[in-house]
């Protein structure tokens, strides 16, 4: 399946890729080693927290990995006139106003305003414009958004 992803968003990916394998199994292995000098490895809490961290690591290298595989990288728009992937846009809700950014579900952030265009919210933004209003049923009842801008 398809991830779609910002060209930042794939560099930070990268990044991350790069740091897991060059720094943080590094980390690990000398936890490791140093846990195995302390003795019986059977009751060696050092030993298996340092082991669970060396899978957690080698998986999330896994995950990150497929996902570059699989990206779809979605350029950031401006001009555009309907709400649609990589594009900002303000929406105004009981009076507060918001900046979002419809992103793809692996930089979704909703406190930075990101949200996944596999959301609710997202799908319910998608394809719209200037002046309409947006309705979503969320958990606590129903929201209603005015779009304000397209950026």
């Amino acid at each position: 399946m398809p991830t779609y992803i910002s060209k930042k968003g794939l560099q930070d990916l990268n990044e991350e890729r790069e740091n897991r394998i060059k720094n943080t199994r590094k980390a690990i292995a000398i936890k490791i080693s140093d846990a195995k000098e302390l003795g019986d490895l059977s009751e060696n809490f050092e030993y298996h927290d340092a082991k669970e961290q060396q899978g957690t690591n080698e998986v999330r290298i896994l995950e990150i990995e497929a996902i570059i595989k699989e990206a779809i990288i979605i350029e950031e728009t401006t001009g555009n006139n309907e709400i649609s992937f990589g594009v900002t846009f303000v929406a105004e809700s009981n009076g507060n106003k918001k900046i979002y950014t419809i992103v793809g579900s692996n930089e979704s952030n909703p406190m930075e305003g990101k949200i996944s265009n596999e959301s609710p919210i997202g799908r319910a933004f998608m394809g719209k414009t200037v002046d309409e209003t947006v309705t979503i049923d969320v958990p606590s009842g129903v929201i209603s958004y005015k779009i304000l801008e397209i950026k």
